[in-house]
């Protein structure tokens, strides 16, 4: 699998380091990417899942159910 937030669709952007001479070099800006194993009390289970930080914040405001099924992982 990919290393994409499959929450937010989130990968890593191409960028290029800059020296002090200004040469180029390409690089790559990772995400901040976790493997978690998260709750779902509704459907009491566990579903592990691939998401940004970002995306876990999302899941903790406003819920695991709802956040989850809008993204089409349960």
């Amino acid at each position: 699998m990919a290393r994409q937030c499959m929450v937010t669709g989130k990968k890593a952007m191409s960028g290029n380091y800059v020296s002090h001479s200004n040469n180029k070099t390409k690089r790559r800006h990772g995400i901040n990417l976790l493997e978690k194993k998260i709750w779902i009390p509704e459907q009491k289970k566990w579903v592990r899942v691939k998401i940004s930080a970002k995306a876990l914040k999302t899941i903790h405001k406003n819920g695991a159910a709802s956040v989850l099924s809008k993204a089409g992982v349960i």
